[in-house]
């Protein structure tokens, strides 16, 4: 009785956990290209496209911010003027982790992005930079919307 058991609970394991899995993965897929998405708006120069990947609730800690930074609003004025000195601006991502825990989930990933300046005494010269960072997502009805960046420059 105990091995039907087992073999039972067994079979139910390997039924139930690649579904299980293919949504996870369907979701982690989601949140990289939630991500991309609003590094193509960024690059686009599309605030208002960037935007519709913040959770209302927004919170961020910058790589020079010294407090918590919160509200959708203080992100977009922050990108706006971000976006009004810089032109060009490219990032990519590397190494990506995705932990998806419901209607919750996590990535952290290292990044590297460049850019020419548009204003100031370095108009025309091109920066670059590189970090690490911890997104936190949620989902809101079928879309991932970023609810807390943390970002550290590490180069």
């Amino acid at each position: 009785m105990k091995a039907v058991l087992l073999t039972l609970i067994a079979a139910i394991l390997l039924i139930a956990t690649p579904s299980a899995r293919a949504d996870d993965a369907a979701d982690q897929q989601a949140i990289e290209n939630a991500i991309v998405s609003m590094w193509a708006a960024v690059e686009a120069g599309d605030v208002d496209r960037y935007m519709t990947y913040i959770h209302p609730d927004y919170t961020l800690f910058g790589e020079g911010d010294i407090y918590l930074q919160s509200g959708k609003a203080l992100e977009r004025a922050s990108y706006t003027d971000y976006l009004g000195r810089v032109k060009n601006v490219r990032t990519f991502m590397h190494h990506p982790q995705v932990v998806v825990r419901g209607d919750t989930a996590w990535i952290t990933y290292y990044w590297s992005d460049s850019g020419i300046y548009t204003t100031g005494s370095k108009a025309g010269e091109r920066f670059t930079s590189q970090g690490k960072s911890t997104r936190i997502f949620v989902r809101e009805d079928t879309k991932w919307l970023c609810i807390h960046g943390h970002f550290t420059d590490v180069g």
